[in-house]
């Protein structure tokens, strides 16, 4: 079972299927096997990674197994203050490496299912985000918004804020992983509900016949669930499943 599936399976008590990669893989828990996936070529990660380099922009790479990245910062600095507070067994994979080209060019067995790019300044950002989209048969997920972390150092809470965008084959999304279950097990559209908060969870939100949207959701994603239920800190999840779920 690849590391980060697993780890994921154990958090959350999954003991079925999983989606992971914002629908780049599915992921069979009870079979230990990748019924479906949508892996990114290494030639286009190539291409991804040398952007990145060329305009000196945060970047990290999601394989089955492990996050890459050249050091611990944003959203890898967040997961690695989270292992601090994890047993062994539960800790996210990350592997901090000097060149990223050359150690996902020569690696033979990674399969990569997004990269993340991220950047404190929001004019930088988004002129990286075009430079993106000029790349065939990718996706670039449209993040408005900043994302904020806090992690403790010390005695003192240290915030951590960034914009962030994920990138996958074109076409990748939570929604199409779904109705590939939902065509293996013979479940109807009908008999589908989804919970979502962010960007990454539109497409599945609005397309379930019961879209559940977080409280303060991404505005999209509230704009199109068919209730809303509290945030995490409110047992949203649990609003979700004994109010129109479990009945």
């Amino acid at each position: 079972m690849p590391t980060s599936v697993k780890n994921l399976s154990k958090q959350i008590g999954a003991s079925n299927y999983i989606i992971a990669g914002n629908g780049t893989m599915l992921y069979d828990i009870k079979k230990e096997k990748v019924i479906y996936n949508q892996f990114m070529d290494k030639e286009k990660v190539l291409n991804i990674i040398e952007i990145c380099e060329k305009n000196s922009i945060y970047y990290n790479i999601y394989t089955e197994n492990a996050i890459i990245a050249k050091s611990l910062n944003y959203n890898v600095l967040y997961y690695n203050y989270e292992n601090t507070k994890k047993p062994e067994g539960k800790k996210s994979n990350i592997n901090i490496v000097e060149n990223v080209y050359n150690y996902m060019k020569d690696i033979n067995t990674s399969n990569v299912l997004k990269i993340m790019i991220c950047d404190e300044s929001k004019i930088i950002f988004e002129r990286m985000i075009q430079k993106l989209k000029q790349i065939n048969d990718i996706s670039v997920l449209e993040v408005a918004h900043m994302s904020r972390k806090i992690i403790r150092e010390g005695t003192k809470d240290v915030s951590i804020e960034y914009f962030y965008t994920e990138i996958t084959n074109k076409n990748v999304n939570k929604w199409t992983a779904t109705k590939f279950l939902m065509n293996k097990l013979n479940i109807n559209e009908e008999e589908v509900a989804a919970i979502g908060d962010n960007v990454n969870d539109k497409e599945m939100v609005e397309q379930a016949s019961l879209g559940v949207a977080m409280g303060g959701s991404y505005l999209e994603v509230n704009k199109i669930g068919n209730v809303v239920v509290g945030n995490n800190d409110e047992d949203g999840v649990a609003e979700a499943f004994e109010k129109y779920i479990l009945i």
